[in-house]
C-alpha cells in the first residue's frame, strides 16, 4: 500500500497498479526457468560423444591411405516449444481495496482539477496583469503626448501675446512720436503766436510812447539805447552762482537761450525759454537759477532794460 501511494504521489496523472501483479510476474519467472532447465539437460543427452577405437597399420611401401569415411551429420533436434506456465485464477480483488483505489483516483482527479484550476487561474492572473500593464503604459504615452501639446500651446501663447506686446508697444511708440510731434508743432505755433503778439505790444507800446526805434527794437524809451556791452555779462554773473547742475563733461555743451522781463527796479517779473538745450536738466537748472536771483543789477545808466534776451552753458 506504500509503494502505491508513493507511485501515485510521484505521478498523480498514472492510474494505481493493479493488485496481485507481482506474484503473477514471479509465477511466470519461475516457469521459464524450469523450462530453460529441462531443455539444457536434453541437448547435453543427445550430444554426448561414443568411445571409440583406433589402430594405425603400417606398410613396407608407403601409400596413401584414402580418406576415413564420415558419418553424416545427425540433424539436430528441433526444441520442443516451451511448456505454457498454468494459468493461475486471478485473485478476487478485495472490496476495501476497490474503495480505497476508487477514493484515492477520485482524490487524484479531484488534486488534477485543482492543479489546473489553478493553472488557469495563474493564467487568467498574468494575462490581466499584461492588459493592467499595457494599459498602464498607454495611458502613460497619452499623459504624455497630452503635456507636450499642453508645453507646446503654451508656447504658441506666449510667442502670441510677444506678438501682441511688441506690436502694441511698436504701437504706442508711434501713437506717442506722433503726439510728441502734435505737442512740438502745437508748441511752434503758440510760441509763433505769442512772438507775433508781443511784437504787437512792443510796437503798440513803442507807437504811444513815441518811440523812434526799429521793429526789432526791444526798449521802452522813445529813443534806442539798449544795454552796454558789458551788461550782460554783470547778468550772467549775477545769475550763474545759483545754477545748481551736475556738468556729465565730454563735448557736449549745451546752450539755453531765455528770455527775461523786468520790472524798472530790476524784479524779475517773467522768464521763458525761446531756445531750450537739449538737456533739459541744464534747462530746468537755468530757470531756478533766474528764479532765485530775484533782481536784475542796474546797467551803468542805471536802468534795467525790460526785456532781455540771455544765452547760457555749462562752461563759457
Amino acid at each position: 500500500m506504500s509503494s502505491l501511494v508513493s507511485s501515485t504521489t510521484a505521478d498523480p496523472l498514472r492510474p494505481p497498479p493493479e493488485r496481485g501483479l507481482g506474484r503473477g510476474i514471479g509465477f511466470a519467472l519461475l516457469a521459464h526457468l524450469l523450462l530453460v532447465g529441462a531443455l539444457s539437460l536434453g541437448v547435453q543427452w543427445r550430444t554426448r560423444p561414443v568411445p571409440a577405437l583406433e589402430a594405425e597399420l603400417w606398410a613396407a611401401v608407403p601409400v596413401a591411405a584414402a580418406p576415413r569415411a564420415q558419418a553424416p551429420p545427425e540433424p539436430e533436434p528441433e526444441p520442443e516449444p516451451p511448456a505454457k506456465p498454468a494459468k493461475t485464477p486471478p485473485p478476487q480483488p478485495d472490496p476495501q481495496e476497490l474503495k480505497a483505489q476508487q477514493q484515492q483516483r477520485e482524490a487524484e482527479i479531484a488534486i488534477a482539477k485543482a492543479k489546473k484550476l489553478k493553472e488557469e487561474k495563474e493564467a487568467q492572473e498574468e494575462r490581466e496583469r499584461k492588459e493592467l500593464q499595457k494599459k498602464r503604459e498607454a495611458d502613460k504615452k497619452e499623459a504624455q503626448r497630452k503635456e507636450a501639446e499642453k508645453k507646446e500651446a503654451e508656447k504658441k501663447e506666449a510667442e502670441r501675446r510677444d506678438a501682441e506686446k511688441k506690436d502694441a508697444e511698436r504701437k504706442e511708440k508711434l501713437a506717442r512720436e506722433k503726439a510728441d510731434k502734435a505737442k512740438k508743432d502745437a508748441d511752434a505755433r503758440a510760441e509763433a503766436q505769442r512772438e507775433a503778439l508781443r511784437q504787437e505790444n512792443l510796437k503798440r507800446i513803442q507807437g504811444m510812447a513815441g518811440g523812434t526805434g526799429g521793429a526789432t527794437a526791444t526798449g521802452t524809451a522813445a529813443k534806442s539805447a539798449g544795454p552796454s556791452s558789458s551788461y550782460a555779462g554783470r547778468i550772467k554773473a549775477r545769475i550763474k552762482p545759483n545754477i545748481i547742475y551736475s556738468d556729465p563733461g565730454g563735448a557736449a555743451n549745451p546752450e539755453a537761450e531765455v528770455e527775461v522781463r523786468a520790472a524798472p527796479d530790476g524784479s524779475i517779473i517773467g522768464r521763458r525759454l525761446l531756445k531750450p538745450s537739449p538737456d533739459n536738466d541744464w534747462n530746468n537748472a537755468v530757470l531756478r537759477a533766474i528764479d532765485k536771483t530775484e533782481v536784475l543789477p542796474r546797467d551803468v545808466d542805471g536802468r534795467v532794460p525790460p526785456l532781455l534776451v540771455i544765452s547760457f552753458k555749462p562752461r563759457e
